[in-house]
């Protein structure tokens, strides 16, 4: 059968742990076929970022209109939009209606602290992304950037989320991970109604790509037919001590299979005879065929 397909545009992290690396690992693993447009190249970590190089706007419409040219891609999620002028450019994908079930993971400031983002970026995402969004999934620093405000309680958490819903986001996950409590709580909003997911909390530092991990859960989820909720109360729950190996721990991860390999979705316009190489091999393979008959 042939696989969902899901797009990740985001940046690659050198110890693929988080970036795309975790995104297509995550698809794969959830059997939805992943394709990738690459925002930024990383050197990092689990530990720290080393250096960001940023890929220009046009480099990055280029892939996306090279996958969404092919292939039927049924969500995508995005990670680290390092300039306002990558968020305008996937903006305005969305908002022709090209980037179906969009998953907005605003990625600002990295697992280790290093700023991700250009000062103008958080403004983009406000303003010309998240209105195009089925889901965004903040993490409490996210939050507390792009509002300009702490977030560190629940009632915060709670008051970020409902603000973040009035730029026009259909579902906001304010994600809990860097609270203290007992729990680990991700407080989600949507039609005006707050609901908080709970559960026990993994004492562990190795929480590298968890974020990124989440976002493209829910992202296949959706690429595979899920209603919103369900795909995003099922993630939060699913959250184990379980994934990339970090100074010989392991980092957070879904509780599922290890990805097994994927035939690659058909071509939009199936059914147009083959070309090229593949034309070839076909009919010397049909010839081979007719001569041992």
């Amino acid at each position: 059968m042939t696989p969902p397909v899901a797009l990740t545009i985001a940046g690659s992290d050198s110890a693929a742990g988080a970036g795309i690396q975790a995104d297509l690992k995550t698809f794969a693993a959830l059997d939805v076929f992943g394709a990738s447009a690459i925002t930024a190249l990383t050197a990092q970590n689990t530990v720290s970022v080393n250096g960001l190089h940023r890929v220009p706007p046009d480099f990055v419409d280029a892939q996306i209109e090279a996958v969404l040219g092919d292939l039927r891609v049924r969500a995508v999620k995005t990670g680290l939009l390092p300039t306002a002028s990558i968020i305008r450019t996937v903006a305005a994908r969305a908002g022709r209606g090209e980037l179906p079930n969009l998953v907005v993971d605003p990625v600002t400031v990295a697992a280790s602290g290093t700023r991700l983002l250009d000062a103008d970026a958080e403004r983009a995402y406000l303003e010309q992304l998240f209105k195009h969004a089925l889901v965004i999934t903040p993490n409490l620093r996210e939050a507390a950037a792009l509002l300009d405000r702490p977030v560190t309680t629940i009632n915060e958490m709670v008051g970020a989320a409902r603000a973040l819903a009035e730029t026009g986001a259909s579902i906001v996950v304010v994600k809990g991970g860097h609270l203290t409590d007992d729990d680990a709580v991700d407080v989600v909003y949507t039609d005006g109604t707050a609901r908080e997911l709970r559960a026990p909390r993994v004492r562990t530092d190795n929480v590298h790509g968890t974020g990124c991990t989440f976002a493209s859960a829910i992202a296949a989820g959706l690429a595979r037919g899920e209603e919103p909720l369900r795909a995003s109360h099922r993630v939060g729950q699913g959250l184990r001590h379980r994934g990339t190996p970090r100074r010989g721990g392991l980092a957070s991860g879904l509780r599922i299979r290890s990805p097994r390999p994927l035939r690659p979705p058909q071509r939009r316009g199936t059914g147009r005879a083959p070309t090229g190489a593949r034309a070839r091999h076909r009919a010397e393979r049909a010839s081979r065929a007719d001569r041992s008959t």
